[in-house]
């Protein structure tokens, strides 16, 4: 049987969602508490992949057990041995054929940044010392969503087969001491979004203009691209997928 899990993290402590030879991953960690709970090797597949540092508050994976499960104790069990900052927040019964990666229709980041030096902060958020020129950079976030390709913001390595994207929503919102920004695709480049806010902070802080960063998207080359900002700041904060797609209970 086929199952979604719904599934939040703490990226700190980890070199990103995907496993990878020597390294303490988010997936290889819930593999091996699923196996163990449910006296199987299980294997997740993810609805995407973050980076090392980066966090979750809503990611899917999706699993094949060889028997019902009761989602409520199974939930419960995770939960009981997993480390402190993974969690297990859902788990839906799916059809067999169901793909957390390929099935969703729209993820959602946000890049929080703190305008204040405050040292509780410092693993969700990015800090700036200064405030940077909202509305040159929202005037700049808007643009994106004239684009197709984002060559530009990718990383060179990967399997990526093409650089097309389809982005929904693009801006920043000022509040309190803090900003944060908010991107809707359907879907995203390795190192996509950290890239675009590194580059539109560039234009924030005045060295670049809203017309340059129009250039540099258009260029689709990688080297115009700014510095990625810090993986600290970046969530994974939404999933979506077709309406009525997980099973009723």
């Amino acid at each position: 049987m086929r199952y979604f899990l719904e599934v939040a993290y703490d990226g700190t402590n980890y070199h990103g969602w995907q496993i990878q030879p020597n390294a303490v991953t988010v997936q290889q960690v819930l593999n091996d508490c699923l196996s163990t709970v449910l006296r199987e090797t299980i294997e997740t597949v993810g609805s995407g992949r973050t980076d090392t540092g980066v966090h979750a508050e809503q990611q899917f994976v999706h699993l094949d057990v060889s028997r019902k499960l009761n989602i409520e104790e199974a939930c419960y069990r995770f939960n009981r041995i997993l480390p402190h900052d993974i969690a297990v927040k859902n788990m839906y019964e799916v059809l067999p054929d169901a793909h957390a990666r390929y099935d969703a229709i729209a993820r959602t980041y946000e890049y929080r940044i703190s305008l204040v030096n405050n040292p509780f902060l410092h693993a969700y958020s990015h800090y700036l010392g200064r405030r940077p020129n909202i509305e040159a950079m929202n005037e700049a976030a808007a643009a994106l969503l004239n684009f197709e390709d984002f060559t530009t913001f990718s990383k060179v390595k990967g399997e990526t087969k093409h650089y097309r994207c389809q982005i929904f929503r693009a801006d920043w919102q000022l509040q309190q001491d803090s900003l944060c920004f908010t991107i809707r695709a359907n879907r995203f480049l390795r190192g996509m979004v950290r890239l675009v806010v590194g580059t539109l902070l560039d234009v924030g802080s005045g060295k670049l203009t809203v017309a340059n960063f129009k250039d540099i998207v258009a260029s689709q080359d990688r080297r115009l691209a700014s510095a990625a900002a810090p993986a600290a700041g970046l969530f994974l904060t939404k999933v979506e997928y077709p309406t009525n797609y997980f099973l009723p209970e």
